[in-house]
């Protein structure tokens, strides 16, 4: 199928399983677990995510996922928010940003909470969602962006068979203000 004209006639669920998670677009009312987990994760959040605030409220939350709903529905951006299937807990944030229906591309996105690390939920949601992003929205090409010094998130990536493209040299800057390299890792239909 060729790029997508109008995204916004495209119907397709809007949550999926893996063998552990329940992933799903943001809903009113996710906001208490949801900051409770970046709570308990801003050590680990801060030098990579700009959104990760110990001063952001409840209501701040709840505010912006609400936005992300939006978003979600007009295909402007596809949050996932992880749930473990076994007992509902938040485990992380996910989702596939920065589209170009016209092709279509895809960046996956991801964090998992503190206490949870190490426990191979992001290899199991970027699989997930990479399978999703190419068996149901058609993607072509699916991409992984990182700052070069988030050994992590890239090893994330190599785990699940993307190909770094490159590194974008003085591409962007971090949460702290200091310019940043960002690693570029890919994987494309067929692949």
């Amino acid at each position: 199928m060729p790029g997508h004209a109008n995204p916004i006639l495209l119907d397709f669920p809007d949550h999926f399983e893996t063998e552990r998670l329940l992933m799903r677009a943001p809903r009113a009312g996710d906001a208490p677990p949801i900051h409770a987990a970046i709570q308990e994760s801003l050590d680990h959040l801060t030098p990579w995510m700009p959104w990760a605030r110990a001063d952001e409220t409840v209501e701040e939350l709840e505010t912006h996922l609400r936005t992300m709903v939006a978003k979600f529905v007009l295909r402007e951006d596809l949050p996932l928010m992880l749930w473990r299937k076994s007992d509902g807990l938040y485990v992380g944030g996910s989702g596939l940003h920065r589209m170009d229906w016209s092709v279509p591309r895809f960046e996956i996105g991801y964090w998992v909470r503190a206490s949870l690390q190490g426990q191979g939920y992001v290899t199991e949601a970027v699989n997930g969602i990479t399978r999703f992003a190419f068996d149901v929205l058609d993607a072509e090409r699916v991409e992984i962006l990182c700052d070069t010094r988030n050994e992590r998130s890239a090893a994330v990536a190599r785990r699940v068979g993307y190909t770094l493209e490159g590194t974008l040299r003085n591409d962007s800057r971090d949460p702290q203000g200091a310019i940043r390299d960002t690693l570029m890792f890919s994987k494309i239909r067929g692949e």
